[in-house]
């Protein structure tokens, strides 16, 4: 029988496991906001989407129970298809915010679901020489869905709202009725050309079985060093990116809000420019440059300017609301900015996740790390809008500005060894 290649399904599954990602954080806040809800409602409701992601690692062990790897990749898709189907039905509806969160709700906890299978499958089908031969592949695709998502689908938006003088509504109708029809094809896709790998099998284990092994790795997790190091470890988790958890919703409402509102206009078009697109070449080159210098010299000896890189660039913002420049070429700049600098700086919490995971059971505690993680840029969200309607946007920057002490002293506390990073 011959072997499907890699190429036939790995680009397609790793487009798939960004886009609905990305729908969920960043397209659903563009969304609403023009929809009216206010920075309070947007940053609140939106920040409860990322619950999925920070519970995931409680019901991935469970999930090898039921059916194959295989089965849930493709079951998760169709899922997330019907999802996006159900926002574009429900938006021009009387109850458009109820059912639209609903299914960005369920759409949040197959993807969460689909990345954990996903991530499974390619471990299984392929051998450590292709798993790290394709890994730049499927970074690539991963990345790809972010770009279209923010850069085209955003300017997409823009477009027919503008050009072909459509209504808010109808046009994020069309929008997710396009998503569905996109990942129903890729579904259908998948259904042929995923292979079907011999040693994708459901678990043999009970439930009772799984439960204790859990309860084995969360204890071991939170028992590896003693009390006091642990929570230094634990606030780290949490807090070294308290900054970019305020910013993370706020900055696209500033982007698109009105100079009247406090905001730079943007329309969508120039939106999905600078943001979508300028700004996430910026955060890639950071991270890859990120990789190469711990790679070269070890994570210790990069962590302070790192550290610098991920907190210092927010001041852009400061810039931006006192000026409120309509410069595109200005905006898009300082959006390169703040993101190389954020790539360059998250390579520090990448690498401490992977160095605090070591030893056994590390699949599953650098898990729990990201889940931790995810919590600590999903409460601050909820927050930010709340903040920002309350004091406005000039003095919300200087208040995250501030906010970057607490990035500087939850890793003055971290032990590295320093050597940990170099090849």
């Amino acid at each position: 029988m011959k072997k499907t290649s890699p190429w036939a399904w790995i680009p397609t599954l790793y487009f798939a496991e960004g886009l609905p990602n990305v729908v969920v954080t960043a397209l659903s806040i563009v969304m609403y906001m023009q929809m009216g809800l206010s920075d309070a409602e947007v940053g609140l409701y939106t920040g409860w989407l990322a619950l999925p992601w920070v519970i995931k690692p409680l019901w991935s062990p469970f999930i090898d129970l039921l059916k194959t790897k295989r089965w849930w990749v493709l079951a998760m898709q169709l899922l997330m298809g019907s999802a996006l189907a159900g926002i574009a039905f429900t938006l021009p509806t009387a109850l458009w915010f109820q059912g639209s969160m609903a299914f960005l709700f369920l759409m949040a906890f197959a993807s969460a679901t689909h990345d954990i299978s996903a991530d499974g499958f390619y471990m299984i089908e392929l051998d450590a020489h292709n798993q790290s031969k394709y890994v730049g592949l499927r970074n690539t695709f991963y990345r790809l869905a972010v770009i279209f998502v923010n850069g085209a689908l955003v300017s997409l938006a823009g477009l027919l709202e503008h050009h072909f003088h459509m209504t808010i509504v109808y046009t994020w109708t069309l929008i997710f009725y396009a998503l569905a029809a996109i990942f129903i094809g890729i579904y259908l896709y998948h259904c042929k050309m995923m292979p079907r790998p011999a040693e994708d099998i459901s678990s043999e284990k009970s439930v009772s079985e799984v439960a204790h092994e859990l309860r084995t790795i969360i204890g071991s997790f939170f028992c590896k060093f003693g009390l006091k190091e642990t929570l230094f470890v634990m606030l780290f988790l949490l807090l070294y990116r308290f900054p970019e958890a305020l910013l993370n919703t706020m900055t696209k409402t500033f982007l698109m809000r009105s100079n009247a509102e406090g905001g730079l206009g943007l329309t969508p078009e120039e939106y999905g420019l600078a943001q979508g697109t300028v700004g996430l070449i910026g955060l890639l080159l950071g991270g890859i440059l990120g990789g190469v210098l711990v790679s070269r010299d070890g994570m210790k000896k990069w962590l302070w300017p790192m550290v610098c890189a991920i907190t210092l660039p927010d001041a852009v913002y400061i810039l931006l609301s006192y000026t409120l420049t309509s410069n595109l070429w200005v905006v898009s700049t300082c959006l390169f900015i703040e993101q190389f600098g954020y790539g360059l700086g998250f390579t520090v919490l990448t690498l401490y996740m992977l160095y605090y995971s070591q030893g056994k059971f590390r699949t599953s505690h650098y898990s729990i790390c990201t889940g931790i993680s995810y919590l600590g840029l999903m409460l601050p969200g909820m927050v930010s809008g709340y903040i920002k309607d309350l004091v406005g946007y000039q003095m919300f920057f200087i208040i995250v500005m501030a906010c970057c002490l607490i990035t500087f002293l939850v890793t003055a506390f971290l032990k590295i060894d320093p050597d940990f990073g170099k090849k």
